[in-house]
């Protein structure tokens, strides 16, 4: 009965969720590969040597490059999580069982390949081990917060700042992993997780409706994906391109090399269940369905 009750939970199902995506194919990005890639039309070599070995903020490229570059991974990965949402809504009613469930995972993977490549670009570390499909606790905690920008949270933005300014005092090439397992970071990753749980269930609740319409459901389904997905990933790319971590101008001084393990207790951050205010349209949307 317990367990049953685990899986019913919202933080529980986010973190299911997270995780099933992570193993997909191809959700998975090879930073240097990506940083190489996307990086080749607009850096020389050495400076995109020096992005991969250090960071892109260490190499020297601006705010102004990065942007153009992650507005191309933006546009690129929405259209694909877009075309592949339409697809799915095309068999109608009868498919419902398999495609909505379906849909809610390639979207999550969506979701994932867009914050590991604006991570990269905007100067976090590689996210995930290149060996094995696990994922550790650090990891689920940041892509938590992650998804929790996108979704317009400000305790999630708070936090994801905390990080940042952490490793960049550390100029570290690891997540601080206490940091994010324990002290008052933690909590809100928790909090973000169930807020995000209930945001995907409305979310698959009103693709399924869309998609009770063959033609027209992948039409609507499509274009519910669309907005959505662009404005959370562009919301994303702001906030990770505004923090201290992606500047090329900061430079970690003497002294303020840290921990980054511990987080103050009398810090606050805005709580997770009093934050759906500061929501912007897109939480909006998914909580309407169209008919």
């Amino acid at each position: 009965m317990k367990k049953g009750k685990e899986v019913e939970n919202p933080e529980s199902r986010f973190f299911a969720v997270l995780l099933a995506a992570a193993k997909f194919p191809g959700v998975r990005i090879h930073r240097e590969a990506y940083l190489r890639s996307a990086l080749a039309r607009h850096c020389s070599e050495d400076e995109i040597r020096r992005a991969i070995e250090e960071t892109p903020a260490a190499a020297g490229i601006t705010v102004e490059v990065l942007d153009k570059v992650a507005n191309e991974s933006i546009r690129y990965e929405t259209a694909k999580v877009s075309a592949l949402s339409a697809a799915a809504g095309m068999p109608g009613i009868l498919a419902l069982p398999a495609t909505v469930p379906a849909d809610l995972a390639q979207y999550v993977g969506h979701m994932l390949r867009i914050a590991q490549k604006l991570a990269y670009l905007y100067s976090w570390p590689d996210l995930f081990d290149d060996e094995g499909e696990g994922v550790d606790d650090a990891t689920m905690g940041v892509l938590t917060l992650f998804f929790g920008v996108m979704f317009g949270t400000q305790s999630a933005n708070a936090a994801v700042g905390k990080v940042a300014g952490m490793m960049s005092k550390q100029v570290a090439k690891k997540l601080p992993q206490k940091a994010l397992t324990k002290g008052v970071i933690y909590p809100i990753v928790k909090k973000s997780a169930a807020y995000l749980g209930v945001q995907m269930t409305k979310q698959s609740f009103a693709k399924g409706v869309a998609k009770a319409i063959p033609l027209v459901g992948a039409v609507v389904s499509g274009g519910l994906t669309l907005s959505t997905y662009l404005p959370m990933a562009k919301r994303l790319k702001k906030h990770l391109a505004d923090l201290p971590l992606a500047d090329p101008s900061h430079q970690a001084s003497a002294g303020d090399v840290v921990d980054g393990e511990v987080v103050e207790e009398h810090e606050t951050f805005v709580p997770a269940d009093a934050e759906l205010h500061d929501a912007d349209t897109t939480a909006v949307k998914l909580e309407q369905p169209r008919d």
